[in-house]
Parts: structure tokens; sequence; C-alpha cells
């Protein structure tokens, strides 16, 4: 058995919160935490952009950035990937064999897409109009989708469970429905949303301006209903009525496909996980329930609020305050109120910023009705906040 390597403070992820923490954590001249970052990925994305590029509005490969250009100096990046927490220890196992052990550990490693999980998706993703804009690997059949799209019905899916960002399942819809009316074949066509859950959105404030949306862009809504098999020679697709499990089979000219989510196997089967296989955390403080040198953020954690980059941003300090408070014996004094933010794109040049809390209510950040269309939060999305996210928040400002 390998000598364990070890780090006084061990980060699983280099995503968006990952990094996050890392920078705060090792920020400043006389930092001398011995901070370790496991992410065997090469590149890091802005995931943020996808709908983006799926609407055609920028590339792809403007989402990428290499790793080591956002990994923090100070970081000791170990390019690796975890299989398995051994907390009673102190120890985690990488794919490598390796073992590292930890004082302190932070499990950042947002959450797994399940392709397989609706039978013949994977077969037929990227062919037969069926798309999505949930890997960078399948973006670009987006966009390709719905210039090529002649007419007929479009159906636009969204899964039972945690997705990324809750409301980019219909934004994709959105620019599509506009490319379709600049092209000519909207009057010929058909948009169709499906989706699990029991209206648009959560928060009656957003809902309200989405339901006029909706109406003005004359979309079919089939609501407590999801995809659940693509036959996509046939360009035919099953959905389930969650409320009578009746099953019910479309036609579709283009389908794009928000595939179902989970949290990675890895931390589903270890002994960190909830019965639902997310990191156990405290709602508020972010540690752990039952390890209290172990924190948790961001898509792979319990917090019981929409999982997005927006979300981490204001659960890192949190962490890293805490977690230093626990290195140094304090209190946990910082508290996360369940924030996260959905900019919502409902067409070229529109936006809805919705911010809320735990609560689902509004906690919004610019002195306007965000509730409402608006050109200035389409800006804020386009060119402010991959700007932030790159130059703020990945270097710990933010």
């Amino acid at each position: 058995m390998s000598t364990p390597v070890h780090h006084s403070i061990v980060i699983v992820g280099g995503g968006t919160a990952g990094i996050s923490i890392a920078a705060r954590l090792t920020r400043g001249w006389f930092s001398r935490r011995d901070v370790a970052v496991i992410e065997p990925a090469e590149t890091h994305y802005y995931q943020p952009l996808w709908t983006l590029v799926g609407g055609g509005v920028v590339s792809k490969e403007a989402s990428g950035r290499p790793m080591k250009s956002v990994m923090p100096a100070k970081a000791h990046w170990i390019r690796d990937a975890v299989t398995e927490f051994l907390p009673q220890q102190n120890q985690l196992r990488t794919r490598s064999g390796q073992l590292i052990s930890y004082d302190w550990l932070v499990v950042a490693a947002g959450l797994q897409i399940n392709w397989n999980k609706i039978p013949g998706l994977k077969e037929t993703i990227t062919r037969n109009g069926v798309c999505s804009n949930y890997s960078y690997e399948t973006v670009d059949s987006t966009w390709r989708s719905i210039q090529n799209f002649q007419g007929g019905t479009a159906i636009f899916t969204q899964p039972s469970g945690a997705v990324k960002c809750g409301g980019a399942p219909q934004k994709i819809m959105y620019l599509a429905e506009e490319t379709f009316c600049r092209n000519g074949v909207r009057d010929r066509s058909t948009v169709m949303f499906t989706s699990p859950l029991a209206n648009i959105f959560a928060v009656e404030r957003y809902r309200k301006t989405l339901e006029e949306v909706l109406k003005r862009k004359q979309i079919v809504c089939h609501f407590r209903e999801e995809l659940v098999e693509v036959r996509g020679d046939q360009r035919e697709a099953d959905f389930q009525n969650l409320d009578t499990n009746e099953r019910i089979t479309r036609k579709f000219d283009m389908l794009h496909v928000t595939p179902p989510m989970g949290p990675p196997d890895f931390i589903r089967e270890s002994p960190l996980a909830d019965r639902h296989g997310w990191v156990e955390v405290d709602s508020a403080t972010l540690q752990h329930v039952q390890f209290a040198n172990v924190f948790a953020l961001g898509d792979c954690s319990s917090l019981p609020t929409s999982k997005t980059g927006a979300a981490v941003r204001k659960q890192a300090p949190v962490v890293v305050k805490n977690l230093v408070a626990a290195m140094e014996k304090r209190p946990l004094s910082a508290q996360y109120n369940g924030y996260t933010s959905c900019p919502i794109v409902t067409g070229y040049g529109r936006l809805i910023m919705a911010e809320f809390d735990y609560d689902k209510q509004p906690q919004e950040t610019f002195p306007l009705d965000q509730s409402k269309e608006r050109w200035t939060m389409w800006v804020v999305k386009r060119w402010l906040l991959p700007q932030l996210y790159w130059h703020g928040m990945l270097k710990g400002w933010l």
C-alpha cells in the first residue's frame, strides 16, 4: 500500500467552486496555506455561455480556457480524479491509486450528466435533429439543428431532479423560436416545452413574466411530463405523464434534450452522501453534518437551492470564513441564505434576471424591476458576467 500524500486542505474539483475556494485560501503575499486541488480536466469551461453558443451568439471555444491558466499559483494541482472518500481516516483515493490524506476537505465536484438514463439518447445525440447544450461536445449541434429547422415540431425538454441552472432548458427554446421567425419557418412550426414541474418557474415574481413570454411566442407547454425514450432514426420521442403514468409518443423535427443529472457516482456511493447522493452539509454553514473537517458547496452539495454559478459566488466566502474559523477553533459565524441567480434569456437582446433565496423570495441586485425583460440585463449576461467570472470570481475577489 502506497504512503499517503498529505496536504492540509484538499479541494476536490477544479470547476467554479473549487477554483474560487482555492483562490480565496491562497490569496495574498503572506499566505502559506498548503492547499491542493484535485482535478483531472485540462480545460476549464464557463458553462453559462453554452446557452449563447447553442443560440449562435458566440463560439464554443470562447467558453474554455486552459486549467493551468485559472489554477491559483500557490495551489498544488493534482491532475487526477477522486474515486473513493475515506472520511473516517481523513483520506481519499484517486483513479491512479494514490492515497491522499488531509486535515480539511472541501468537496466541489459538480454534478454528473446521465445521458444513459434516457434510452436511445446517447445513440442519436447530435444526429436526427437531436441536440443538447449540456456538454462541450454536443453544444454545436444545437445551433446547427436550429438553423437547419425547416418547420414541423421542435420540442425542448426538462428532466426531473436537479439540473444546472433550472432556467436553462427554456432559455434555448426562446432563442430558437426567435430564429425560426427570422428564418421564415415559424408559421409552419409548433414549439413545445415539456417539464416535470407544475409550472414554468418556481418564483411567482418571475413566473408571471415568463407565462406572458410563452403566450406571446405561442409555445405549447406540457407540464408534469418527462422524456423517457428517444428513437432518433424514426424521429420519435416517448414522454411519461407523471400524474397518470400515461406514455405519450410524439414525432419531432428537432429535439433539444436537457439530460437527467445527479450526484457523481464516487460521491453518491460514499459516507459523505445523503440519501439522495449529494454531500450532506448544513444549509447555512456548509459544514458536513457528520464530519466536522469537511465542507461542500456548489452542484455536488445537498443545499436546497438552484445549482448555479451565482449560488457558488455567495457560497464560496461562507465556506472560506467557516473553514478558517474551524481551523482556528472559533464558532462558525458565516451563513448562506440560499441566494441563487438565473439570468433567463427570453430572446436576442432580452433577459429576465431572476435572483432569489431559499424561501423563493427575490434578492435583486439592480435598482430596477428585474422581473421584466430587459436589454440591459442581456448586456450583463453577454458581456459583464463572463469578465467578472474570469477576472473576479476565479481570482477570489468576488
